[in-house]
């Protein structure tokens, strides 16, 4: 019993007694990662500390006062703002609410069609529509928003809620996403099952490959809502009333403006800073919704 206790005591070789086990220079390493995402977090979140606290400070606070000492200004700047051009700024809401709501849910519904068409059927020319899709996703916006200014103008759509809506139905990334999720998650003999059942095609995608799918149309209209509704080059190209202007061109006017009455530099900060609390709040909700989704998933599976 003594022999068994001496073994047990006895440090391992090559190490000191009464110092910590393990390899050191393994704990230096693990501390990499975390220095370097404290610091990129450091990064993101600075600005967004800039303007929560800017957004409490009067005019004459905003630029006499330390950076994060928060002011006393955060109501009277939200009324003014309400105030302004008799509550332009909520209009510039609603219509990003509207571009972003409808045109997100919009281009869900036809990539849900086009990503189950690219990856159910087997038809001549599938990869050279999906690889030029591939190319759409690798173009950036500014090389489209020209010619699709010139065609709109031909059909005298310039200026109009249709003239930021149509170009945002299609999206390639929506499609591309569409596809490799339709691809993984809808079993081929699903809807071989469901054709022996004498089930129409679109009765199929309706009822059991919709479904399915869910999940990851949820991440498009996500992905979607969140690029329209922070959309700026579109929508400066395509609009000169003001009352049509995004909360993006709105805040844009307001700023522009504010070189001549520094006044407004306020409002143009504490209206950046109520524009991301809706962004907040979808992804807040959709995150709930698309866990519970995956876990109804799994239990079903």
């Amino acid at each position: 019993m003594s022999s068994v206790a001496l073994r047990k005591a006895a440090p391992a070789a090559g190490t000191t007694p009464g110092t910590a086990q393990g390899p050191p220079r393994r704990r230096r390493i693990a501390l990499v990662p975390t220095v370097t995402l404290f610091l990129g977090a450091l990064y993101c979140l600075l600005p967004v500390a800039w303007v929560v606290v800017a957004s409490t400070k009067s005019g004459r606070e905003l630029f006499s006062t330390f950076t994060f000492l928060p002011g006393t200004g955060f109501a009277d700047n939200v009324k003014d703002l309400s105030a302004y051009r008799d509550g332009i700024y909520w209009e510039w809401m609603g219509n990003s609410a509207l571009y972003a709501g409808l045109g997100a849910l919009l281009s869900t519904a036809v990539s849900a069609v086009s990503g189950y068409a690219l990856a159910i059927y087997r038809f001549r020319g599938r990869e050279t529509i999906f690889n030029i899709l591939l190319a759409g996703v690798l173009m950036p916006p500014v090389i489209l928003a020209v010619p699709q200014y010139l065609l709109l103008a031909k059909v005298d759509l310039t200026d109009s809620y249709a003239s930021v809506l149509l170009p945002l139905i299609l999206s390639p990334y929506g499609v591309y996403l569409a596809r490799i999720y339709a691809a993984a998650a809808v079993p081929s003999d699903v809807v071989e099952a469901g054709r022996m059942d004498n089930a129409s095609e679109w009765r199929i995608f309706t009822r059991i490959a919709l479904p399915m799918m869910i999940p990851g149309l949820v991440t498009v209209f996500l992905f979607q809502f969140v690029a329209i509704w922070n959309n700026f080059l579109l929508p400066y190209i395509m609009l000169s009333d003001d009352e049509k202007f995004p909360i993006t061109l709105g805040l844009f006017t307001l700023l522009e403006q504010g070189s001549n009455t520094p006044v407004l530099y306020t409002l143009v900060i504490t209206g950046a800073l109520l524009a991301v609390v809706p962004l907040i709040a979808l992804f807040l909700v959709i995150q709930r919704f698309w866990s519970l989704d995956l876990l109804s998933g799994a239990v079903k599976s």
